[in-house]
C-alpha cells in the first residue's frame, strides 16, 4: 500500500506512540490530519515533521467533537485513511479500575469514527483503517481487566468490520503492540516488567511496524516475542496461559496494588 500524497487521519498524535508513528508518515510523503486533545503540543509537533499537515484538537470521546472532526476532513478533501490510536490504560485490581474512561476512549470512540468517516473512506480506490490494539486485546492479563476488555472489544470490532466491507476498497487492519516505553505506563508498570523480565518496545520500533503492516496491507499484525507465542496458546489452550500467569500473580498484585 503506497501512502505518499495519502490523507490520513491520526489519533492520539501527541503521544509517544502517535508521535512517531506520525514521524514515520510524514517521512514517506504522507498528509496528517494530526488528532489530540493538546492542541499546544499538536502545533509543535506539525512544525517538527516534514510536508504540510493539518492538525485538530478535539477530545475524541465526545461525539460531537467527532462529528466536527468528520466536517473538518470533509473540507480537506480526500481521505484515504484512519490509524486509531488514541487510548489509556489503567494498571489497577478490579476494585480501583475506571472501567468508563477506558471503554469511552480505547473502544468507542474508534468505533465512532470509523463509522463517521466510512462514507469519506469509500470514494477512494485505496483507503484503510488502522485499530491499533495491543497484546492484552488478545491475553486477559491481571491488574489490565479495563483495558484488555476494550481492547479485546476492539479486535473483535476490527474483525467484524474488516468482514463486512471485504467487498470494498477499504482494508481493516488491526496492529497490537506489547508494552511500549511511554508516558501510558506507570512506573510501578515499568518496575513489574522489569522484575518479571517482560521487554518493552521503543515508539520508534513500534511505529516501523506498523509502516511496515501498512505497506504489506497485512490483516493482523502481533509484536513481541513471547507475546505472539501466548496470544495464539490463549487462544487454543487457554488453560496453560491460567496457569503461567497463576505463577506471576503474585509479583503482579504487589505492583497493581501499589504495595511496592
Amino acid at each position: 500500500m503506497n501512502i505518499q500524497d495519502k490523507t490520513i487521519v491520526l489519533t492520539g498524535a501527541t503521544g509517544g506512540i502517535g508521535r512517531a508513528i506520525a514521524a514515520q508518515l510524514a517521512a514517506r510523503g504522507a498528509r496528517l490530519i494530526l488528532v489530540s486533545r493538546d492542541s499546544e503540543a499538536l502545533l509543535r509537533l506539525r512544525q517538527q515533521l516534514p510536508g504540510q499537515h493539518r492538525v485538530f484538537s478535539a477530545d475524541v470521546t465526545d461525539l460531537q467533537a467527532l462529528q466536527k472532526l468528520q466536517h473538518f476532513c470533509q473540507q480537506q478533501g480526500a481521505v484515504h485513511g484512519l490509524i486509531n490510536n488514541a487510548g489509556i490504560s489503567q494498571f489497577a485490581l478490579c476494585a480501583e479500575q475506571d472501567y468508563a474512561a477506558q471503554i469511552k476512549l480505547n473502544l468507542l470512540a474508534p468505533m465512532q469514527l470509523c463509522q463517521l468517516l466510512l462514507p469519506q473512506l469509500k470514494q477512494q480506490n485505496d483507503a484503510f483503517i488502522v485499530n491499533v490494539g495491543s497484546a492484552f486485546g488478545s491475553i486477559g492479563y491481571p491488574g489490565y481487566s479495563g483495558y484488555c476488555a476494550s481492547k479485546f472489544g476492539l479486535r473483535g470490532f476490527t474483525e467484524a468490520l474488516r468482514r463486512e466491507l471485504g467487498a470494498t476498497k477499504v482494508k481493516v487492519l488491526y496492529f497490537a503492540p506489547r508494552a511500549t516505553n511511554t508516558a501510558i505506563n506507570s512506573a510501578a508498570v515499568v518496575a513489574m516488567n522489569q522484575q518479571l523480565g517482560n521487554q518493552m518496545d521503543s515508539p520508534e520500533l513500534v511505529a516501523k511496524a506498523l509502516l511496515k503492516q501498512l505497506e504489506t496491507a497485512q490483516s493482523r499484525r502481533f509484536l513481541g516475542w513471547p507475546e505472539q507465542l501466548f496470544v495464539r496458546l490463549n487462544a487454543i489452550f487457554p488453560a496453560l496461559v491460567d496457569k503461567a500467569l497463576q505463577k506471576k500473580l503474585a509479583v503482579i498484585e504487589k505492583y497493581a496494588s501499589g504495595r511496592t
